[in-house]
């Protein structure tokens, strides 16, 4: 779907950027909790938790954003390949927001440790305690991490390929900025050569 819009509504793009910022932090307190094993790997973990609920929770906010206000149509000299790109793309990160906190929380049911939001805030399992499907969610969230990682950066590849060597709006319907238009050029252009008078 397309929308008459240049750019995507104003909640669509607050959505985004407060979702890529919180999406790298997570990812980045993945790596850390990964690689610590000193006592800032629970600190670490008592954000990482709220964090992916937070997540997964806009992510269904920003669904139904997207649903209700569809985004600006691709511009129409796009090869074909590059927009089938950019769609699958944009879905497979939507999956991912769902995808990841998910397993996340299954990951820990079926472990059997608390989904602990807060000192007081404890979500339920799940999934029933198994030590089989603890470590095939373990390796599965690893595994989905990675993806969106890769497919973060392919996002902001294209997002930078659009700004800066096509300049063709597509960036700029995100970040709600469009430049001026250059001024017209006016008959009385200084630049013209002045034609030879007749006589001279």
């Amino acid at each position: 779907m397309t929308s008459n819009s240049p750019t995507f509504s104003l909640a669509a793009r607050v959505l985004h950027w407060l979702m890529a910022v919180m999406i790298l932090s997570m990812l980045f307190i993945g790596v850390g909790m990964v690689a610590s094993v000193s006592p800032r790997h629970d600190w670490l973990l008592r954000i990482h938790k709220p964090l992916g609920m937070a997540i997964l929770l806009l992510a269904v906010v920003r669904l139904v954003v997207r649903v209700r206000n569809p985004p600006p149509a691709l511009p129409a000299d796009l090869p074909l390949l590059q927009k089938l790109a950019a769609l699958a793309s944009h879905w497979l990160l939507y999956a991912l927001m769902f995808a990841l906190p998910l397993v996340g929380w299954a990951m820990l049911s079926a472990g059997g440790y608390p989904v602990m939001l807060s000192e007081s805030i404890r979500l339920p399992a799940i999934v029933p305690a198994s030590p089989f499907a603890f470590a095939v969610l373990r390796h599965a969230h690893a595994w989905l991490a990675l993806l969106l990682f890769l497919t973060f950066l392919a996002h902001m590849s294209a997002a930078l390929y659009h700004g800066l060597i096509r300049r063709d709006g597509v960036l700029s319907s995100m970040t709600g900025y469009r430049p001026a238009p250059p001024p017209p050029r006016t008959d009385a252009d200084p630049l013209q050569e002045v034609p030879e008078q007749p006589g001279h």
